[in-house]
């Protein structure tokens, strides 16, 4: 198993999904570090339960393992919002998955126009997305 050779912090997702009435919400912010001695994944949470429910860590846990592809690393969960109505273990496996590719592009593994694939993902090292201009037609 490979391991995250750079630290990436403050790695941001909100996830809002509007799927007909209630929607997928989730938002955390996550430090990723280079993996301990035992070289395995690990997830730390600093988070109040009053902020991040602990019912929402399995499925953000999975999402992080399937993000990082096999890349091992340890994520510390330093912020994080829910909302009753609309959080979901759903909302937070594509967040914890978009997290995990975030800190693959950020730590190198990715080459950087990976970043414009994440839709929610933040982080203060991403590369801006390239502006495309308009199709003009050839001058004659």
């Amino acid at each position: 198993m490979a391991a995250l050779p750079a630290s990436v912090p403050n790695v941001a997702v909100r996830v809002m999904l509007n799927l007909g009435g209630c929607g997928s919400y989730a938002n955390i912010v996550a430090d990723f570090e280079p993996p301990g001695p035992a070289g395995n994944f690990e997830l730390l949470n600093a988070v109040p339960k009053s902020r991040l429910p602990p019912e929402f860590l399995h499925a953000l846990r999975a999402g992080l393992l399937e993000g990082l592809n096999g890349v091992s690393a340890a994520v510390l969960l330093t912020d994080g919002a829910y909302h009753e109505t609309d959080s979901s273990d759903y909302g937070y496996r594509i967040a914890g998955q978009e997290a995990g590719r975030a800190a693959l592009i950020g730590a190198g593994l990715l080459p950087p126009c990976e970043a414009e694939t994440l839709r929610w993902a933040h982080w203060p090292t991403k590369p801006r997305a390239r502006r495309r201009r308009p199709y003009q037609p050839p001058r004659h």
